[in-house]
């Protein structure tokens, strides 16, 4: 009997690549959960107790990597966005992630509003007011306080918010999800890295990369979680007079550990996602609030302006690494810090984009992931930073000081330039807990799932390695803040994006190599090789069917009992009598056969290794379905009837061979088999031999049925 779940994968217990069974929850990757566990403690501990020096090694370090790689840190962001927008524009845009039958598991406003929550989190309270603030009284070029410095202020803020970093997030969810769900490879960093290490990634080179994410990403979260607890700990101040210092702020740390302990005891992952659709509704009333009692007419004037500004500033901007006279101070704070930030956050996002994105293509993945959350982030950044410049060009010299040396208390400051202060700031309170308290949680899941081997790419780590995991950040997040808050965070951030900056570009490769081979697939299956198959599936000329036999097999719309006489006398019969005469070429080839629980009606399925190439695989499912209106009476009395569709390793081919002959199914064998022989030559033309895995793309252990 085959249960398997909707990801491709056998639910339940699975057999490991060393043969031992593990349970659904998987085991632990023993390198990657100790060797960043050791790394991120040590890390901790010496920060904790030698405050000043670490203080002084982590600024040196960025010191040497801003002077040395700062130019590297611009080409590469640049390079991410030119590879996904080029993909996303080729012809290997069309290309699904996931099998070719797959249809998306969200209607297309879920999954928008899936996309929209993902763009926000609380370092956008946080540097809204900040960032256009900072860079209109200390730009990095120019003259402060001009127009032209309030213009640069807003742009350069929508910049390091902009597609760049989103390019970034589009990478990481395309490449996981196509290997996860196309090839059924686990939904790991080391899977896109197969095309060109092979099963090596199942070994320390695959545990290397799968380290590099769990690093980055700890540090990239102890990053929101640091701005977290500085903006929230002056929201309570603001509030309730809660006292604002490093005893409030490791409060609120252990505050999210016990929250994230609770989440992870319970499994309370639906309700997680909710509360992020929740935090983009209380996210969009802050907006309106502003621009209400603020000037309506001259922020929305602003808004297009400051689009207009960063469509036409962009080019230049995105390579611009001031060579002639530069502010390596600003960019260590905001350029180099933000793209290092965005590599260090691509694996944790990018891992939620990929399982909300089963069955998009390429294309609409990474047009949806570009522009959905982008028009948000540019909303809210121009609403609240054109609000924040109107104040300081006004004369409130005293606000410009404070957004831009104190950002936590900026936006707060913002807020009581309006009524009901007590409103506004308990909702920004609110909205900041919240996005505070799912970072944590949805951070320490991910972590657990990269430090684990599971068994399916929907299924997550186990509750106490997640609990591990947000201790571990929180523990992190302490020490940055001891060492020197928001700024040591920052720093360490630069410091560790580095080295993932660097597996991203080895995933670039893999994945492209991989999409190549998708092309070839393509073209041959394009090719007509057998005269007496001309057309894709059965039926074309010279197969021996004359228009009645055509016109009856197209009105058939058979049940139970005559798909169950189709399997005895013409599925198993046509598919055995060709891996015995291939037996008899010399070629390994074996039948085998599973009922489908659902149907309750056999699958018979054709397998023939090529060595070390793509396996193939022809498979006949039968699937019930809706009988059509349009039916004969008779036959539309019974509510369901039964077609049997073939699968190939990339899934589903989309046509029905009931009602065939043996020997018209033999010839769809043969000509699917030739087809895939022809895949093969033009392969290793082009790349000499394929290192993908074994059964290809697709779902050879897929359920139909999930995906109809």
């Amino acid at each position: 009997m085959s249960t398997n779940g909707a990801d491709g994968s056998a639910a339940g217990p699975e057999t490991s690549e060393t043969g031992e069974r593990r349970d659904s929850r998987g085991r632990l990757k023993p390198v990657v959960f100790f060797g960043s566990s050791v790394l991120i403690l040590a890390l901790s501990i010496w920060a904790i107790i030698t405050p000043t020096g670490a203080e002084t090694t982590i600024g040196t370090v960025v010191g040497w990597i801003s002077e040395g790689f700062g130019w590297y840190y611009f080409l590469v962001a640049t390079f991410y966005l030119v590879f996904v927008v080029f993909v996303a524009a080729s012809k290997y845009g069309t290309v699904k992630l996931g099998p070719q039958h797959s249809t998306p598991d969200y209607g297309v406003f879920a999954w928008a509003a899936m996309l929209f929550a993902a763009g926000i989190g609380i370092d956008l309270m946080f540097f809204s007011v900040s960032g256009p603030v900072t860079h209109y009284l200390a730009p990095p070029e120019g003259e402060p306080q001009t127009i032209e410095a309030a213009r640069q202020g807003v742009v350069w803020t929508l910049f390091h918010y902009g597609i760049t970093g989103w390019a970034m997030y589009a990478l990481m969810g395309m490449v996981l999800g196509y290997f996860a769900f196309r090839y059924r490879l686990p939904l790991a960093i080391r899977s896109a890295l197969y095309p060109l290490i092979g099963k090596r990634v199942h070994g320390r080179l695959g545990d290397a990369v799968d380290l590099a994410a769990v690093i980055g990403t700890i540090f990239g979260i102890s990053v929101s979680l640091g701005i977290g607890v500085v903006q929230l700990n002056y929201g309570l101040n603001f509030l309730f007079n809660v006292p604002e210092g490093v005893p409030a702020q490791v409060g609120l740390v252990l505050l999210a550990v016990a929250m994230t302990t609770v989440s992870a005891v319970a499994g309370v992952d639906r309700g997680i996602r909710r509360l992020s659709q929740l935090n983009v509704v209380l996210a969009i009333v802050l907006v309106l609030y502003v621009l209400v009692f603020d000037s309506p007419v001259r922020l929305l004037n602003a808004l297009v302006l400051n689009i207009g500004d960063y469509l036409s500033r962009f080019p230049s901007m995105t390579l611009n690494t001031f060579a002639y006279d530069q502010p390596t101070a600003w960019l260590n704070a905001w350029t180099l810090f933000f793209w290092a930030w965005w590599i260090a956050w691509a694996p944790f996002v990018g891992m939620f984009l990929a399982r909300i994105s089963r069955g998009r293509t390429i294309r609409q993945f990474v047009a949806a992931t570009l522009m959905v959350p982008l028009l948000y982030t540019l909303t809210f950044l121009s609403v609240f930073g054109n609000s924040a410049l109107g104040v300081v060009r006004q004369g409130n010299t005293e606000f410009g000081q404070t957004a831009m040396n104190t950002p936590e208390q900026g936006f707060y400051a913002l807020m009581s330039q309006y009524p009901a202060v007590t409103f506004s700031a308990g909702l920004a309170t609110f909205v900041g807990l919240l996005l505070y308290v799912t970072s944590a949680d949805s951070g320490a899941l991910v972590m657990g799932n990269l430090s684990s081997h599971l068994s399916t790419p929907l299924t997550d780590a186990t509750p106490w390695l997640r609990i591990f995991w947000a201790a571990a950040t929180g523990l992190l997040t302490i020490a940055m803040l001891l060492v020197g808050g928001v700024d040591a965070l920052t720093n360490a951030t630069i410091i560790m994006g580095l080295p993932f900056s660097f597996v991203m570009l080895l995933i670039i490769w893999g994945l492209y190599k991989a999409l190549r081979v998708e092309q070839f697939r393509r073209e041959a299956s394009q090719v007509t090789l057998s005269p007496a198959m001309p057309e894709r599936g059965p039926g074309g000329p010279g197969t021996g069917r004359n228009w009645r036999q055509r016109l009856a097999r197209a009105m058939s719309f058979p049940g139970r009992r005559g798909a169950a006489r189709f399997i005895d006398e013409v599925c198993r019969p046509a598919l055995r009598e060709v891996a015995e005469e291939l037996r008899n070429q010399g070629v390994e080839a074996s039948v085998t056969e599973e009922t489908d629980e659902d149907v309750g009606l056999a699958h018979v399925e054709l397998r023939v290794p090529m060595g070390e190439e793509e396996e193939f695989s022809y498979r006949v499912w039968p699937i019930e379905m809706p009988t059509p209106a349009f039916a004969m009476r008779s036959v539309a009395e019974r509510d369901t009837y039964v077609r049997f569709e073939v699968y190939l390793t990339e899934g589903s081919q989309g046509y029905d061979v009931m009602g065939c002959s043996k020997e018209q199914l033999i010839a769809n064998v043969l000509d699917e088999y030739e087809r895939h022989l022809e895949f093969l030559r033009l392969h290793r033309e082009a790349t000499a031999r394929s290192v993908l895995p074994d059964h290809g793309p697709g779902t050879a252990d897929v359920h139909p049925a999930e995906d109809e």
